[in-house]
């Protein structure tokens, strides 16, 4: 994917609430994170074309106001929170709060040139926001289900089982509604069918993917890796050998890669087998679980971007 580089960033700290933003050292300004603050902040957007805005992934919080721009023709850039914090620590711009962070990621833009979000077509917002209430509800139901081990009072648990019945069906209707979403366009069927062929990636899986990472099939596995916080990162200093970490980026798609992988090392032999060959030498589950995560992270995105269907002959993982 072909980058650009812009006049002007805009960088924006965004929370549920309100967002921050710095236009330059000079000017700042914070708007009520609605249509009416969005409003607001393209009004002072005065060159659409050579201004893009930049924003940290914070689950969720900034996908309405990077729709409403790009809709409007506005570039727009998501970055990873942690490379952000870790331009700001080079000059020593160690204070924190929502000014300073809208700064910094506005200086980070200016020094990166990140990459920028895909705009999302009518069917890719839709399929953003029905996947996003089914997860909603899906953990409504997870915590009535919990509710119904610790309650022996006879009318709280019919409530309970009422409420888990209606939620039943409402995450039966959205599935449907994700069905024939997936059914009445071929692009997203061609996806859809493709990362489903992984064993481990069911379709949901492949939903929520496509869903909450459009950039899938369009960077590099490392910038992808990085983008959706499970790159690992070093904390090595001369003889001394960190334990690498992950940090930042996307939650609710790594949430997602872990359930996959759970799957993957039971019944995905090549991943399976990757993941003993990890723990034979030496590496705890946990880091060769989060090894499986990025491992199927990267193999989806070598098949959107090459157009390619899993094959579990093609050699070993390494």
């Amino acid at each position: 994917m072909t980058n650009i580089t812009y006049q002007f960033n805009i960088g924006i700290d965004i929370a549920k609430q309100k967002f921050d933003v710095s236009f330059s050292d000079q000017k700042v300004a914070s708007f009520e994170n609605n249509l009416a603050g969005f409003k607001l902040l393209l009004k002072e957007i005065k060159d659409k074309s050579q201004t893009r805005v930049v924003m940290e992934a914070t689950g969720g919080y900034e996908k309405p106001l990077a729709h409403f721009l790009q809709a409007q023709g506005v570039a727009v850039s998501i970055v990873n929170a942690k490379r952000v914090r870790d331009y700001a620590k080079a000059p020593g711009r160690l204070a924190k709060n929502d000014v300073i962070d809208a700064q910094v990621i506005r200086l980070f833009a200016d020094a990166v040139n990140p990459k920028l979000l895909p705009t999302a077509s009518e069917t890719q917002q839709t399929l953003d926001a029905q996947v996003h209430r089914r997860e909603q509800l899906v953990k409504q139901r997870a915590m009535e289900k919990q509710h119904l081990e610790t309650v022996d009072n006879k009318d709280a648990v019919r409530s309970i089982k009422r409420t888990i019945a209606f939620l039943d069906k409402e995450i039966e209707r959205i599935e449907k509604a994700l069905k024939a979403l997936i059914n009445a366009d071929s692009t997203l069927t061609e996806k859809v069918d493709r990362l489903s062929g992984v064993k481990g990636i069911g379709d949901i899986t492949a939903l929520t993917l496509i869903a909450d990472l459009p950039e899938l099939g369009q960077l590099t596995n490392k910038e992808i890796s990085a983008l959706v916080g499970l790159a690992p990162f070093c904390r090595d200093s001369g003889t001394l050998k960190g334990k690498r970490t992950i940090w930042g980026g996307r939650a609710q798609v790594r949430s997602i890669l872990y359930m996959a992988a759970l799957s993957a090392v039971q019944y995905n032999h090549p991943i399976k087998a990757f993941y003993n060959r990890l723990l034979k030498n030496g590496k705890t589950k946990k880091v060769a679980l989060v090894a499986c995560m990025r491992k199927l992270l990267t193999v989806a995105n070598s098949m959107l971007r090459n157009n390619t269907e899993w094959n579990p002959n093609h050699g070993k993982l390494a």
